[in-house]
């Protein structure tokens, strides 16, 4: 049945970038704006503009707490933006902001999170030059909303995107799995479990341009941000028209958000990250991916967590048990407001 039998009103759920979100992407939003860019349903369009490839992207963020072990509100947006840009294999060069703003809010905070924005922007590279400000009264917003637009360049000759992955490629990730979501989780619920927990938020552009610089064997790349490395595969795998296979021993997952997500009964796959992406990669250039990634302060413990496999857009973990499990989107956790 249709999402407008089946649902008569959004739900939180519609939020964790699951299948509800990609449901309601597709039965209303692509219903109405529907356009071959748009269509791509990729981090940021890419698109000719008098001779130059350019991108673009736009991304609000709610997230509750606004401040958070390893992060803010204002470093999350700066950071969103610049690695939706990135992973399309755009060099991020402007973002544009707009703040929605409760009555209320202690100046102290907002001039907290502007000076977290203009860290994470120096970090990157980038530059806010353009914004707009609002501010509604007392209830009618949680402290703060801000919305991320970017603009970035893509190098001449470079090619990513969901017709390259073949049967052979590898899957690499950067590092550990669902230190972003468990951390917010955390936090927000007031679980005690601070004390390891720590968000991956980070500005993600340098790392991986220096993968694109020395290895071009890189296909195609995703941000693990909502849903996690389970749903960002499927997606991937749906869109390909291939099986992607993951060995469960490969993923990296900390010590303390394993620990944390087993007492809470999480998967850690399905877990948000805010500063890890998937990439695609022929499996000849592997090692020297790896030998880039691991250079980096960002990429230090990238890792093979997989192979594309031909197929029919399905995705597979081998568990550590020696079963196999089918991974399909996120579906109705109880996660929104992580980002």
């Amino acid at each position: 049945m249709s999402y407008e039998v089946n649902r008569s009103c959004v739900l939180l759920a519609h939020g964790d970038g699951g299948l509800l979100s990609r449901e309601m992407v597709r039965d209303v939003f692509l219903k109405y704006f529907s356009n071959p860019l748009l269509g791509q349903l990729s981090d940021a369009a890419v698109f000719q503009l008098k001779g130059e490839k350019v991108a673009t992207t736009i991304d609000a963020f709610v997230v509750d707490p606004i401040f958070f072990p390893g992060g803010d509100i204002g470093k999350l947006a700066v950071c969103g933006t610049v690695n939706d840009l990135a992973v399309s294999g755009a060099r991020p060069v402007y973002l544009s902001a707009s703040f929605i703003i409760e009555e209320g809010l202690p100046i102290a905070d907002l001039e907290r999170i502007a000076a977290a924005m203009a860290e994470a922007c120096a970090e990157a590279g980038v530059a806010i030059v353009a914004g707009d400000t609002k501010v509604v009264p007392r209830g009618h917003a949680d402290k703060i909303f801000i919305t991320t637009s970017g603009v970035g360049v893509v190098p001449d000759g470079l090619d990513l995107g969901y017709h390259r992955p073949e049967p052979g490629d590898v899957v690499i990730v950067n590092g550990g799995m669902g230190n972003h979501g468990l951390t917010v989780l955390a936090a927000r619920e007031a679980l005690g479990l601070e004390g390891g927990l720590k968000s991956d938020c980070a500005p993600l552009n340098h790392t991986i341009f220096q993968l694109l610089d020395g290895c071009p064997g890189v296909k195609l790349m995703r941000d693990l941000t909502r849903g996690g490395l389970a749903s960002a595969a499927k997606e991937v795998a749906e869109s390909c028209g291939m099986d992607v296979h993951i060995e469960e021993a490969s993923v990296p997952v900390d010590r303390e958000v394993r620990g944390a997500a087993e007492m809470l009964g999480l998967d850690p796959l399905y877990l948000a990250n805010e500063g890890k992406f998937l990439a695609i990669v022929t499996a000849g250039e592997s090692d020297r991916a790896l030998e880039l990634l691991q250079a980096s302060p960002y990429g230090k413990g990238a890792v093979i967590i997989g192979e594309v496999r031909a197929g029919k857009g399905n995705v597979y973990l081998q568990t550590v048990l020696g079963g196999t499990k089918f991974l399909d989107l996120l579906a109705g956790a109880p996660l929104p407001r992580i980002c």
